[in-house]
């Protein structure tokens, strides 16, 4: 980070604000009043209390999926499980869960999950199949389409070889940009949640799902 006190005219692009919520730097080792301090320093910006609590219900279910895979008959714990019948949809109320569950394993989940994760497991907040990775999967081969057609010859084999470079080179790229994208920018640890209640309910399209709604906590 560039020292401000050598840039007087550096302005909010240096700000402590931007610092905590973009530069990975900073971030390596999440501290539990991070967010707490921010929303106390920055908390008449519009809608920084409900992005902060967006990223760290994100990492909550995250880590939810990961516990109830765990869970499975015969899973092994030293191969990442991945229960694929599961899913989740974040809000800054709480999460959407998705598949064969019970609520009460769901409930020891929730709680192993957020224990785990706010005392140090903090690679429960990234997952493979978050929407995150996707979403940088279709920018980074967009961006990297766009320039190949540019710099590649304008002839059809041309172009169709720089499509295919391009399209492998994001693919095998937007897994770790993925997963950076989560770590930094899409999820926070949750050390400000409490589960307040477990819910059967319907989403935004009427599928049956569990509700787990949280609340904020200084």
């Amino acid at each position: 980070m560039t020292d401000a006190a050598n840039h007087p005219n550096s302005g909010f692009w240096e700000s402590e604000l931007l610092d905590v919520l973009l530069s990975p730097l900073q971030q390596q080792t999440p501290h539990p009043a991070q967010d707490t301090k921010l929303l106390q320093q920055f908390g008449l910006l519009p809608g920084l209390k409900e992005l902060l609590m967006l990223r760290q219900v994100h990492a909550l279910e995250h880590a939810t999926v990961w516990v109830l895979s765990e869970s499975l008959p015969g899973a092994n714990p030293l191969a990442s499980p991945d229960n694929e019948t599961l899913s989740g949809m974040s809000t800054d109320r709480g999460f959407y869960l998705y598949g064969q569950v019970s609520p009460e394993e769901l409930q020891r989940a929730v709680q192993r999950a957020l224990r785990r994760i706010t005392g140090g497991e903090w690679n429960l907040a990234v997952h493979p199949r978050c929407g995150t990775n996707l979403s940088v999967s279709m920018l980074l081969t967009a961006g990297l389409a766009l320039g190949t057609s540019v710099f590649f010859p304008r002839g059809p084999i041309e172009q169709m070889v720089g499509l295919g470079l391009a399209a492998t080179a994001a693919a095998h790229l937007a897994p770790d940009l993925g997963s950076m994208a989560q770590q930094y920018v899409t999820t926070a640890i949750p050390f400000n949640l409490r589960v307040v209640n477990i819910a059967l309910t319907k989403d935004y399209w009427g599928r049956p799902a569990y509700f787990v709604q949280t609340s904020w906590v200084d």
